[in-house]
């Protein structure tokens, strides 16, 4: 276990035994709070609730930071006894709290963990401060027993990345977006094209009637051998055909059109870290299951998972599912309830932080940028200026 100056390692850890944690979640524009617990059967989700701002944001075809932050703070209290309530406990029952300190908008990030704070000084708990990105990364065993390791793409409206995952805070980065992130890109080609916000839906909704053999867009770093994304070209060039689309079916063509390239995209770079993840691990044999085949049956196994908000699009998870097939992997994603933000994947990694003695002291800082494999961030990073806040990714 590696660690950071996140955490303190309070005690010898608690391996085995049933821990019962509230995990909160502002890190963007979904207020939520759940209380999950993790025993060696598995986890267990005991409630989860999310309060969706779509309908705040809608009107200005993104999110809006600052409006993010007020309605958080309007309704981070209401959420949490909620999901408490839903849960049939009190806060005795507890064994921690579980808040996401980052990456994020950072005014959001800190209404949920000065509440996390609040409420472990108040019920003498203690506090885990974790990685949005680790709740991620940690989502797919909210829905089946998921042993480590494991090789990840987690794809959402805001980071694009492939991990070899070796356990809670052990995660070394195979490649990652250089410029705009899947879910970003399917949000902005959405807004061009008039959808509203969220995009990345709507875009799919479309595509279903559309053939998107009628546009040809740009394919990103083909001369490279690496990892690595990038979508902003693609993201142009769409944006600009979107002017010219005079009908329905010409829309539908385009998102259809979208919607492939970005799949094609993720699978090609999926495909060499398979490669790379399955030589490095010689070891660990051929099995390709797909969800929802019970994954102890992936122990010792090649195991793929992919999570975040773009596993919920099904194009991009069917081939993704087919490629996972292809090269002898066991395929997982969450439920589709957790593929986006939620606080049941903050809870699990704070439960699985707590379960090795893992806390973070009080005052622990809300971080716009968080990478999960900082050492790679810091002597590789994909942007140059890091600036104030560090490395991006």
């Amino acid at each position: 276990m590696k660690m950071d100056a996140d955490y303190s390692r309070a005690t010898d850890g608690a391996t085995g035994a049933t821990l019962t944690v509230l995990g909160l979640e502002t890190s963007c524009d979904e207020t939520a709070a759940s209380v999950v617990r993790l025993s060696a059967a598995g986890a267990e989700v005991l409630s989860s609730v999310i309060h969706s701002q779509i309908d705040d944001h809608a009107a200005y075809g993104g999110v809006v930071p600052e409006i993010a932050a007020r309605s958080h703070v309007e309704m981070i209290d209401g959420v949490t006894r909620r999901a408490m309530s839903e849960a049939g406990l009190d806060w005795s029952a507890l064994d921690g709290v579980a808040a996401t300190a980052g990456p994020g908008l950072v005014g959001g990030v800190m209404v949920g963990l000065s509440y996390g704070k609040a409420a472990a000084l108040a019920r003498g708990l203690p506090l885990i401060a974790v990685n949005h990105l680790e709740g991620h990364a940690v989502s797919a065993r909210l829905g089946a027993e998921t042993t480590y390791p494991f090789l990840l793409l987690l794809v959402s409206g805001g980071h694009c990345q492939l991990l070899e995952v070796r356990g809670i805070g052990d995660m070394s980065r195979l490649g990652t977006t250089i410029d705009d992130a899947a879910g970003e890109a399917f949000d902005k080609i959405a807004k061009a094209m008039g959808l509203g916000y969220p995009g990345g839906p709507a875009l799919e909704r479309l595509a279903a009637s559309g053939d998107g053999s009628r546009f040809e867009l740009p394919r990103a770093l083909l001369g490279r051998k690496d990892c690595d994304f990038s979508f902003s070209g693609l993201k142009t060039a769409a944006s600009r055909l979107a002017q010219i689309c005079e009908t329905e079916q010409d829309r539908a063509d385009l998102a259809d059109a979208v919607q492939k390239a970005i799949a094609r995209q993720l699978a090609e770079r999926t495909e060499r870290a398979m490669k790379a993840y399955a030589e490095a691990h010689p070891e660990l044999a051929d099995g390709a299951l797909k969800q929802p085949s019970a994954a102890r049956e992936a122990v010792g196994r090649k195991l793929f998972v992919v999570a975040g908000g773009v596993a919920a699009n099904k194009t991009i998870r069917r081939a993704l599912e087919d490629l996972a097939t292809k090269h002898g992997f066991a395929f997982l994603a969450p439920p589709m309830a957790y593929c986006t933000d939620n606080a049941a994947m903050i809870a699990l990694a704070g439960a699985e932080r707590l379960e090795k003695g893992l806390t973070s002291d009080i005052d622990v800082a809300a971080r716009p940028r968080w990478p999960l494999d900082e050492t790679r961030a810091s002597v590789d990073p994909v942007h140059k200026k890091m600036g104030r806040k560090g490395a991006k990714a």
